[in-house]
């Protein structure tokens, strides 16, 4: 599926930095609740892939929630994620080497861009990866337009492409091409730096989409991230199924699926 997108609305770009300081203070608040009730699931090895212009502390918290849940947690190490490719290339070897020296799939989780790497990787490798989660990730994005005016800029800059030529690098995610492994695609309608429309894909049996209330940046700090991420995790991947939405309270948290490709 290719998804185009007019881009974020004002509002939520403007109010993207409190709206991010807001869930963290959340996901630091409700950490002892979020812990006693997330789902626990066998112990594996999950590698956190970190956004645009960020580095291993931006997923520190996150990883050491996951890492109380017992799951062998493990940074990227590629430094900050400037969008370059050969950073995309030492996150490949990492991941190759790491399933070889550790005999069992990887989870991989992608804060953005790191969820474009993630299915990037997951697609060279899918024998070394256990399950793709990605956290507003543009992955569907084939054009400028999509992103913030600033972010697109700095982008640019930093990563030495532009969008199109980033997706020449890597043609096969301009159709959005589904992965062999359990997908799952979290995003948000009020993201404030790129178009929603761009970080979901169609879904088949083996990926689907949830969307959540929040920001982009504080993605991997929400309570309402956090719980999905711990309830995929514990998937067995010979029986995976989607998250069901109307199990417990979560009938009143999460927003209804039923209008994901409208609007």
């Amino acid at each position: 599926m290719t998804k185009h997108s007019t881009g974020p609305a004002i509002v939520d770009s403007l109010t993207e930095v409190p709206r991010t300081l807001c869930e963290a203070w959340q996901f630091t608040s409700s950490w002892p609740v979020l812990l006693a009730n997330a789902p626990r699931g066998d112990v594996h090895p999950i590698m956190v892939l970190p956004g645009f212009t960020a580095g291993d502390e931006s997923t520190a918290l996150l990883r050491r929630f996951l890492t109380r849940l017992r799951y062998k947690t493990l940074p990227w190490l590629q430094g900050t994620n400037t969008g370059r490719p050969e950073l995309l290339e030492g996150a490949m070897r990492r991941v190759f080497r790491l399933h070889h020296a550790m005999g069992t799939p990887i989870s991989l989780i992608g804060q953005s861009l790191g969820g474009v790497f993630a299915r990037e990787i997951a697609r060279a490798f899918p024998e070394a990866v256990r399950c793709v989660i990605t956290l507003g990730s543009p992955y569907n994005a084939v054009s400028s337009g999509a992103t913030n005016k600033l972010v697109e800029k700095l982008f640019e800059q930093m990563s030495g492409l532009t969008v199109e030529e980033m997706r020449e690098l890597v043609p096969e995610a301009q159709a959005g091409a589904s992965l062999p492994m359990p997908t799952t695609s979290v995003y948000s309608k009020r993201d404030g730096v790129v178009g929603w429309q761009t970080c979901i894909e169609e879904e088949d049996h083996n990926s689907e989409n949830i969307e959540v209330f929040g920001s982009h940046s504080g993605m991997a700090m929400n309570p309402q991230v956090i719980h999905i991420i711990a309830d995929r995790l514990a998937q067995d991947p010979a029986d995976w199924q989607r998250f069901d939405h109307s199990k417990g309270c979560r009938r009143f948290i999460y927003p209804s699926k039923s209008q994901v490709f409208s609007g």
